[in-house]
């Protein structure tokens, strides 16, 4: 079971709001949303509602003043998600290109760079998540913006502003 505490304002200050689960709009139950505490579990923080938007991965520990710390400039966290804890093995299906065409790959580990694994230079287009949770990044060395999948099949990122995936990493049990 998962716990993050939400504080209006930056260190911890204002008022808060506890969250044990998804919520689709934090801006219901307070106006902001600039500092917080993952108690346990791992999240997905969004700047938008429902999920939608910039993505940043938390896990426990105190973010006393992530705008600045993730570059986000005036926005501030609109939705989360909490990430099911996962004790089984990691599989994926990686393509080239969209709609699972292109070269394939099966992959069961972190990837810290697409080109130098597998020579991609336009990254990962499509994926399938067999098994596990996962964190792609933008650029190599799990750098940049990051999206999370959860098992399911993803045909194109065009649905994700376009973006093209040069690393990728497992969501892991000793994360939490």
């Amino acid at each position: 079971m998962g716990r993050v505490i939400f504080y209006e304002d930056r260190n911890f200050m204002g008022r808060s709001y506890e969250c044990t689960s998804d919520c689709s709009d934090i801006h219901s139950y307070m106006s902001r949303c600039h500092s917080c505490r993952v108690e346990s579990g791992c999240w997905m923080v969004y700047d938008r509602t429902n999920y939608m938007g910039n993505q940043y991965f938390m896990r426990r520990g105190e973010y006393a003043d992530y705008m600045n710390m993730w570059g986000w400039g005036n926005n501030c966290i609109r939705s989360c998600r909490m990430i099911p804890m996962y004790r089984g093995s990691y599989r994926m299906r990686i393509y080239e290109k969209d709609n699972f065409m292109g070269q394939m790959n099966e992959v069961m580990d972190d990837c810290d760079s697409f080109m130098d694994r597998y020579h991609w230079s336009s990254g990962c287009m499509s994926c399938n998540v067999m098994d596990g949770h996962w964190l792609m990044y933008e650029h190599p060395h799990y750098r940049g913006r990051m999206w999370y999948f959860r098992p399911g099949e993803y045909r194109s990122f065009r649905d994700y502003g376009g973006m093209r995936f040069m690393s990728m990493r497992r969501i892991m049990d000793s994360w939490y």
